[in-house]
């Protein structure tokens, strides 16, 4: 049963019809948690204390883990209370903290990771004039940009929703403050807020994924004028991580934003959110470890294993 709240406060359903999913969840979600702030504080870690790795991928890298570890923060402590007991509540306030955050960092994510992608286009296509072009002030002023960008969306959206006029009941139907839920639980009009997130979705995401996908095809153009197979393997050792960091966050976040108005497609967005908000800031560390050998061998220095050794 979801408990009562004050007029101010808004209950977070996520699953409260199954009790039983919610305490598997839990454990789902806790477990996800402490690999995100494992694994990420460690990326974190090697590429400030690590000199080999102060390099612009891994400068570029260690913004998306503190920004990956501000996002699951900043909702996965209270989504881990509404999953373990009967209280769903969440104050108005920490419901406008939530949202603010969240868009702000989606964002600043979205824009990070086309950073990125230019990042690699000019590693493989450009590799000569590589540390000319990709310079550390101009790696400095991309990550900023980023930033702004994100900040920027988040003081435009927010107010608008929050202003919405919101059912009595305040039933969020979803695990998190997130624009399509609170625009569901309007009570009014809500056509310019449907307008406006239509309109940042375009900017947001369909134009960032856009040009990843334009830096992706230069580089396959590039790739596949390659005759050495050791050159192949070094240009996908070098994309693919970061190739399937962004297939898993485009993929969530469309399935939110751009989801059809059904019933069916609401209890499906639920579980893209909940991947949205755990699951990839949690994988994202692995995708970038497994098979990379320079961080590897870094980690293995600082655990001081491999402190003479200097392999190629």
């Amino acid at each position: 049963m979801v408990n009562h709240s004050s007029p101010a406060d808004f209950l977070l359903l996520g699953f409260s019809e199954h009790p039983g999913l919610e305490r598997i969840l839990f454990v789902l979600v806790l477990a996800s948690y402490l690999m995100t702030l494992v694994g990420n504080t460690l990326i974190i870690l090697l590429s400030m204390l690590e000199p080999r790795l102060h390099s612009p991928m891994y400068f570029f890298l260690s913004n998306l883990s503190f920004l990956d570890l501000c996002f699951t923060t900043s909702c996965v402590p209270q989504m881990l209370v509404n999953l373990w007991g009967p209280n769903k509540t969440i104050s108005f306030l920490g419901c406008s903290v939530q949202l603010f955050i969240f868009l702000s960092l989606g964002t600043t994510e979205c824009v990070l990771l086309t950073v990125m992608a230019f990042d690699r286009y000019v590693a493989v296509c450009q590799p000569l004039h590589y540390t000319t072009i990709i310079h550390p002030r101009l790696c400095r002023q991309l990550a900023a940009v980023a930033w702004v960008i994100g900040l920027v969306e988040s003081v435009v959206q927010t107010p608008p929703t929050l202003r919405l006029p919101f059912c009595s009941h305040r039933q969020v139907d979803d695990f998190v403050c997130e624009v399509p839920a609170l625009i569901r639980l309007s009570c009014g009009d809500t056509s310019y807020n449907e307008i406006q997130m239509t309109v940042a979705s375009i900017f947001i995401l369909v134009v960032p994924l856009s040009l990843i996908l334009i830096s992706y095809g230069a580089i396959a153009r590039a790739v596949l004028r390659i005759n050495s197979a050791t050159a192949w393997r070094k240009a996908l050792g070098t994309c693919s991580s970061h190739l399937t960091v962004v297939t898993l966050f485009y993929s969530s976040v469309m399935a939110i934003y751009l989801q059809p108005k059904n019933p069916y497609a609401q209890k499906r967005g639920k579980f893209f959110g909940l991947f949205y908000a755990v699951g990839t800031p949690s994988l994202n560390p692995l995708i970038y470890t497994l098979r990379n050998k320079e961080i590897k061998r870094a980690f293995r220095r600082l655990l001081g294993k491999d402190v003479d050794s200097r392999e190629s």
